[in-house]
């Protein structure tokens, strides 16, 4: 993996099973946060799964999109991009009727000082999107910060533990859920609800800043000494494919690998892979965010590209300065504030 063309290639290329499932979709799709971390591949995963199903399907990438590269990047993909900021009433309005949506639009970082904005992102907007398309499927990006923390010996929280938001990040989140769940049961539309946590490739996640430090000579923090991670080439299938489960009473997964990841291993792993030393600093916490991704494996199988092999990727793309999208996990974060 040396060039953003071979991660692109390898991120959007389409399983069978994926195929598959696009064979048996009906309708279009819309893709709301198209220009997001996981909007461009997901999109461009979507154009090369139908044009191998051969449905004839239009993918439909809807963002504000301030850099005009990846709007042309994702026409050659062969999607049709929408130039819309979906919080103005009269662009949501005029957005393309579609059978399918998946919703990636949410606030995160910059959450602490401005909680009415993120707020108004991740809860209020959902539900107007919701009436907008109460027609269609929807599958919605949620994430596993709606969960708390688990003992790491636990193998994390699943879909029916009770949930235990922390700071208004997280409470947010775990509103988009109750608002999207409100109007799933109001208006009868189907529903499935995707609690990520922590998709990852090259240019950023949770490995990409451990070998960032490693290389810039800077100590890992043990303190959150474990994490999920998961390759989003594999993540992308999995939220189209759960188009399929969505329902009136909404389909809830967890999304995320089957590993708990321990910090102090994949540093050392990265910096051997790297040839440089590395150091630590403080100890491994009793609990972490960690999410059961049982489910989400038993439905889908398992992550197509092995754990070992991303980190070895991601060593030798950030020792070879590879591009990067400077956009920093902070999985380390434990008081839920962002």
């Amino acid at each position: 993996m040396k060039t953003l063309a071979d991660l692109d290639h390898t991120l959007s290329e389409p399983g069978d099973d994926l195929v598959a499932d696009l064979s048996r979709l009906r309708g279009d799709i819309v893709v709301l946060g198209a220009a997001g971390k996981l909007g461009p591949s997901l999109i461009e995963l979507a154009c090369r799964g139908i044009a191998a199903a051969g449905t004839g399907a239009k993918v439909h990438a809807v963002s504000r999109f301030s850099r005009g590269e990846l709007a042309d990047r994702l026409e050659r993909a062969g999607a049709g991009v929408i130039r819309a900021d979906i919080t103005d009433d009269q662009a949501l309005a005029t957005l393309p009727d579609a059978e399918n949506v998946i919703f990636l639009v949410g606030a995160k970082f910059g959450t602490q000082g401005n909680e009415s904005a993120t707020w108004a992102t991740n809860t209020y907007l959902p539900g107007r999107v919701a009436e907008r398309y109460k027609a269609a499927k929807i599958v919605a990006l949620s994430t596993g910060n709606v969960y708390p923390l688990s003992p790491v010996t636990s193998g994390g929280s699943a879909e029916d533990d009770p949930v235990g938001p922390v700071g208004d990040y997280a409470m947010s989140c775990l509103g988009r859920e109750r608002i999207l769940t409100h109007f799933a049961k109001t208006n009868q539309t189907k529903l499935a609800l995707i609690r990520l946590n922590y998709a990852v490739e090259l240019q950023y996640g949770v490995l990409v800043d451990l070998a960032t430090k490693i290389k810039n000579g800077e100590s890992i923090d043990l303190t959150t000494g474990f994490a999920n991670v998961v390759w989003q080439g594999y993540c992308n299938e999995v939220i189209l494919r759960s188009l399929h489960h969505a329902d009136t009473s909404p389909f809830v997964l967890n999304l995320t690998g089957p590993e708990t990841l321990s910090i102090r291993r994949a540093a050392a792993k990265l910096a051997a892979r790297m040839g440089v030393e590395v150091t630590y600093t403080g100890s491994e916490a009793d609990t972490a965010l960690l999410s059961d991704a049982t489910k989400c494996h038993r439905l889908f199988g398992y992550p197509n590209v092995p754990l070992d092999q991303v980190i070895e990727w991601t060593a030798d793309w950030v020792a070879a300065g590879g591009a990067m999208l400077g956009k920093p996990t902070h999985f380390e974060t434990r008081d839920g504030k962002f």
